[in-house]
């Protein structure tokens, strides 16, 4: 380990040549990165309300928040609700498998139950469009015996494809803020709240 312009920096140029106390350092470090996660997720929400798919009435911002506002008004508890918020939030970067980039997002703070929805429901969401491609639109019937089908289906028909509406009122990214904070504050892939192989659906 050694200082460069005054900050504290490892030693090493190959992995493989780190000492512990290089490690120890990294680890230290990364504390308070991790602790910013939450902020960079909201940048990026934020973004997409400046950059955004064309073509649609509305940016995926939008989107993105007329999903949770509907889930919130159902009654959701917070682990849905954020994950209606950021279930395309991989678009960005990953549009071609944004709904397992988006998943891998939220996974270590989130329900089982709840990244398996996000993480299938782009195939879920073909039921409504993809016979226009000439797509199989039934192709999640692949799923019928999970548990997770009927949670996914309901989450598309009730939050996701119903939310490209340009003039439904829905709250504002301030209103969601705290929950992301809370949920991206909890300590990662705790089993408490990951509740593995418990699945319950969305609220009625």
């Amino acid at each position: 380990m050694n200082k460069k312009n005054n900050t504290q920096v490892v030693g090493f140029t190959a992995m493989k040549d780190g000492t512990r106390e290089d490690y120890l350092l990294l680890e230290e470090l990364e504390k308070s990165y991790l602790s910013e996660t939450a902020e960079r997720v909201l940048a990026e929400l934020k973004r997409q309300g400046q950059v955004s798919l064309a073509g649609y009435r509305i940016t995926r911002l939008e989107h993105a928040l007329q999903s949770a506002t509907r889930a919130h008004r159902d009654g959701a508890d917070i682990d849905w609700v954020v994950a209606a918020l950021l279930h395309d939030i991989g678009d960005g970067l990953a549009p071609q498998n944004h709904d397992r980039y988006s998943a891998e997002v939220i996974r270590p703070f989130v329900r089982e139950e709840v990244t398996w929805v996000v993480e299938h429901h782009g195939i879920f969401q073909m039921l409504y469009y993809g016979h226009h491609y000439g797509w199989d639109k039934n192709a999640r019937d692949k799923y019928k015996e999970h548990p997770g089908f009927k949670a996914c289906s309901d989450f598309c028909e009730r939050w996701d494809q119903s939310s490209f509406d340009p003039d439904y009122d829905y709250k504002a990214l301030t209103f969601f803020e705290p929950m992301v904070k809370e949920v991206f504050a909890r300590k990662a892939y705790d089993p408490a709240v990951i509740a593995q192989g418990r699945y319950q659906g969305l609220p009625a």
